[in-house]
């Protein structure tokens, strides 16, 4: 559970590239790269269902994961909303100062990794892409992994650190471009993000659903990039 997303991505943008290539696309590998939002979104219905496959073997369930407290909704709201903005900041800035560091210009990884595709993909994973993660990714590493981890190790550092790394380092095959400072940007670009929320989640699990559904607006606007890039 903890390393089958970084496979995965690599494994579903390999596919895309082979079927690019039967229809003889020149550079099937490169033409892959633009299609990491349909990568994305595949891995994050798998990942999904070995989720729910797992919970179940373990005798419970995918959406006991997101069930509200309805006893804290109040105060998980309010501790919500605050966390936003640190969320948010944690997301963007990291990502923008490192590409400035390894480029000199953060335009440069933004045009390396939003690339247009056929309108109406751009269309659909304008929803798919933000859903599919975000009902999968922090569930995976925060909802399943992280509790697990913590038994297992006896405590509570190592377990946050280990996720938290998973979480950012499988970004290195989403999309797997072979340019080493594309590769350290995102390694290490989520890498706060993650930290902030394996802390957060492994004080309180409650707020998962809560922080699943700020994911999914945040993945959003990613989609929505390349959505604009793909806009006649």
């Amino acid at each position: 559970m903890l390393v089958h997303r970084l496979v995965l991505f690599a494994v579903v943008q390999g596919a895309i590239a082979f079927g690019l290539w039967l229809v003889g696309a020149g550079d099937a590998w490169e033409r892959s790269i633009a299609w990491w939002p349909l990568t994305a979104a595949i891995t994050g219905l798998c990942s999904l269902a070995l989720l729910r496959r797992s919970l179940h073997l373990e005798g419970s369930r995918y959406r006991d994961l997101l069930r509200f407290d309805r006893a804290n909704l109040r105060s998980d709201l309010r501790t919500t909303l605050l966390l936003i903005a640190a969320i948010a900041v944690l997301a963007l800035v990291p990502n923008i100062g490192l590409a400035a560091l390894l480029w000199g210009d953060p335009a440069i990884a933004l045009n390396m990794l939003v690339r247009p595709l056929p309108s109406g993909a751009a269309w659909t994973l304008l929803i798919a892409f933000p859903v599919a993660i975000g009902l999968s990714e922090l569930p995976v590493y925060f909802g399943y992994v992280l509790p697990r981890l913590r038994r297992h190790l006896g405590r509570h550092l190592p377990a946050i650190l280990v996720t938290a790394a998973a979480l950012s380092l499988q970004h290195v095959t989403l999309p797997l471009m072979f340019d080493w400072r594309f590769v350290v940007w995102r390694a290490v670009m989520f890498l706060p993000f993650a930290l902030v929320l394996a802390v957060v989640l492994d004080r309180r699990p409650r707020l998962l659903p809560y922080l699943v559904i700020v994911h999914i607006m945040i993945d959003a606007g990613a989609a929505a990039q390349v959505l604009l890039a793909s806009l006649p």
